[in-house]
């Protein structure tokens, strides 16, 4: 079988996957929640986008760019994979927080919880920002 092609290697796998991670640039953020209690459910739901076009009615249209050019250069913007998941952390920590007031507005959690909560979403996600940008327990590498 002289036209058989051959099998990638590991470390060629590894390199092509490693080139296509460093090549996204992630251009829309999403994060829902949902409190359940009593008085109903509390959801919210938040996008971001990051210099992109959106199709979204009243957006940023391709119909205000003047070029090819000036569209090719707008929309090859945003953000890295790490930017994105610490962009991510951000806006979900948003979201956590403005259901938790929905709740709360609404008698479905109390107000002690409802402190609580806010307390452990925002170190929670302290935690895996920091995590993320490479600081443990509140240090830089520099330190």
């Amino acid at each position: 079988m002289a036209n058989e092609i051959p099998e990638p290697t590991k470390a060629e796998i590894k390199e092509r996957l490693r080139k296509i991670r460093e090549g996204l640039k992630i251009t829309k953020i999403t994060a829902t929640r949902s409190v359940k209690g009593p008085n109903g459910d509390s959801f919210v739901g938040f996008s971001a986008v990051y210099q992109t076009i959106q199709n979204d009615y009243g957006g940023a249209g391709v119909d205000v760019l003047e070029t090819p050019e000036d569209y090719q250069a707008y929309v090859e913007q945003g953000i890295s994979l790490q930017e994105a998941k610490i962009a991510r952390y951000m806006l979900a920590m948003e979201c956590d927080i403005a259901a938790l007031e929905s709740a709360a507005a609404n008698g479905s959690i109390s107000a002690q919880r409802f402190q609580d909560s806010i307390s452990g979403v925002k170190e929670s996600y302290t935690r895996l920002i920091l995590r993320e940008m490479g600081i443990k327990h509140g240090r830089t590498s520099e330190e």
